[in-house]
């Protein structure tokens, strides 16, 4: 179906490819999950296959990829858009209507299916994807992981007989994830659809994968069997962490397969210990906040305390109001309630000034970069911060982030972009920090490098409040979790109680270590074997 034939791909001014002389094949009806580094040219890779790349995104092709016959080289995307359905990164970049059920709708249009056939497909889809609730909402109302659903299901409606994903479920929480992916799984089993799909949390869709294509840090791919991919590859998700940590000379590709393993082995783990508490003041205190969209009511009642020093993670389903809350603790969003840092409220002082009592950095992290290269980026950074020159750049390369200083930060990846935001918001060293889905598109060696830049800045007096679907990461990265549910907080806990006890939210080795205390493979150290 698919076929890379010494495909080399390079963009202006670029050192080297991003893709490097890569050959193989996709056969119809697989999966095949793509994996690699931040910036390692995932994105790339996808977008040749609908013809985005080159004709779209520029730079040069060599080589020949052709898909079900068609040379992308010769077929425009537009030519390509009954065979290929392509889902990118940022889904509101993608929208051309309003409303859910108009943008569901409209590639049907341009295809021109029979108005009775696109009604029946728009019912379809809604329900397969579980979004019939959103029929009739702006688009631009939506939470991030609506409107990534919304894109997926404006694809399939258009039934093609590939369907490529940027990261689809980087913007969801851990149940909507697994929906999704059922739904995707099942089209790949029942109606041999071709899938191709990125993916940085390897651990939601692992398991699923009929291959797994690795690019390496050379530029070229490693194409096979996805536990023979992960047992050589530098990626290394929960489970290739723990078959790494006991000696496994196979990586698990599903819970079940681990604890089995686990359970037969008599693989006994240590008791791990309850963080010790911090006591540190409280820095920030919010209390009754409430904000309303309209009649919807997205945050209702929050009484909240930050503490110097101290890591908090926010979970909960999407559009429960995680978002709006911590907009409200910014400043930037009009809410009722009391919101107080060093006893001042955000809210009433200048931008300039509200960031260096609480900085946020957004899920749309592209909204806070104007400059035409990063290195103007982070120059500007730093003399905003007052800091000294160098600073941000520095924290970009901390992220995993290595790029010439000279690129537009509107080539850059999804992951790379948020990396860039969040060097540029922590140079300004504010006593709060909020960070709203900051994993999104980056990897696992990115978010250990984060983890550990959030626990400095927390070591150094920093309160850290961050909203995240990523239970991976929220595992090992603070102490005290909340847990939020129709715009109201309703669990409070130490991370290791309140996920260790969760089913939703629980992390894979939480389940393969169940009923022991497990979180993380780092929890494993000492383990009986």
């Amino acid at each position: 179906m698919i076929t890379f034939e010494h495909v080399s791909i390079t963009y202006p001014d670029a050192r080297r490819p991003v893709l490097d002389d890569v050959s193989f094949e996709i056969a119809e009806g697989d999966l095949c999950l793509v994996i690699g580094a931040t910036g390692s040219g995932k994105s790339t890779l996808l977008g040749a296959i609908n013809g985005l790349v080159p004709h779209f995104t520029g730079g040069t092709l060599s080589g020949r990829v052709v898909v079900d016959g068609r040379d992308t080289a010769r077929f425009r995307p537009r030519e390509l858009a009954d065979v290929v359905g392509y889902v990118g990164q940022d889904p509101l970049r993608g929208f051309v209507t309003d409303v859910v059920e108009d943008e569901i709708a409209y590639g049907m249009e341009q295809l021109g299916i029979a108005p009775a056939a696109m009604r029946k497909r728009v019912e379809e889809t809604l329900d397969l994807m579980g979004i019939a609730d959103l029929r009739s909402r702006p688009l631009v109302e939506l939470s991030g992981g609506q409107q990534q659903r919304v894109a997926i299901a404006a694809v399939l409606a258009a039934r093609p007989e590939v369907l490529v994903l940027d990261e689809p479920t980087s913007a969801l929480d851990p149940t909507a994830a697994q929906d999704v992916l059922s739904a995707i799984t099942t089209l790949v089993h029942e109606v041999a659809l071709t899938v191709v799909l990125a993916e940085h949390r390897l651990e939601r869709v692992m398991h699923a994968a009929d291959t797994i294509a690795w690019i390496t840090p050379a530029g070229t791919v490693d194409l096979g069997l996805p536990a023979d991919v992960l047992a050589r590859s530098t990626i290394t998700p929960p489970l290739a962490a723990l078959a790494r940590e006991l000696g496994w000379d196979r990586v698990p590709l599903s819970v079940r397969e681990a604890r089995r393993r686990v359970l037969a082995d008599d693989i006994r783990p240590p008791v791990v210990a309850e963080p010790a508490p911090v006591h540190g003041e409280p820095v920030l205190v919010a209390s009754g906040i409430d904000v309303r969209y309209g009649d919807l009511v997205a945050v209702r009642s929050v009484d909240l305390e930050l503490r110097a020093g101290e890591v908090t993670t926010l979970l909960g389903r999407n559009g429960c109001g995680k978002s709006s809350l911590l907009w409200a603790l910014q400043g930037a969003l009009t809410h009722a309630g009391e919101v107080r840092v060093d006893g001042r409220d955000p809210a009433g002082l200048p931008a300039a000034q509200a960031r260096r009592l609480v900085t946020l950095v957004p899920q749309t992290a592209a909204d806070l970069l104007y400059a035409p290269s990063v290195g103007e980026e982070c120059e500007l950074a730093d003399r905003e911060s007052a800091a000294a020159p160098g600073t941000t750049a520095g924290l970009l390369r901390r992220l995993g982030v290595d790029v010439e200083p000279s690129r537009d930060p509107r080539d850059l990846s999804e992951g790379q972009r948020l990396a860039l935001v969040l060097a540029i918001q922590l140079s300004a060293e504010p006593p709060v920090l909020l960070l709203d889905e900051p994993t999104r598109g980056l990897d696992y060696s990115a978010k250990a490098d984060l983890t550990a830049i959030v626990r400095e800045l927390a070591a150094a007096g920093m309160a850290v409040l961050i909203s995240t679907h990523d239970v991976e990461f929220a595992a090992g990265v603070g102490r005290r979790t909340l847990l939020m549910a129709d715009g109201e907080l309703i669990a409070e806990g130490t991370t290791l109680d309140l996920l260790a006890s969760s089913v939703a939210y629980a992390p894979q080795l939480a389940k393969v270590f169940a009923p022991s205390p497990v979180l993380t493979a780092a929890d494993l150290a000492g383990v009986s074997r």
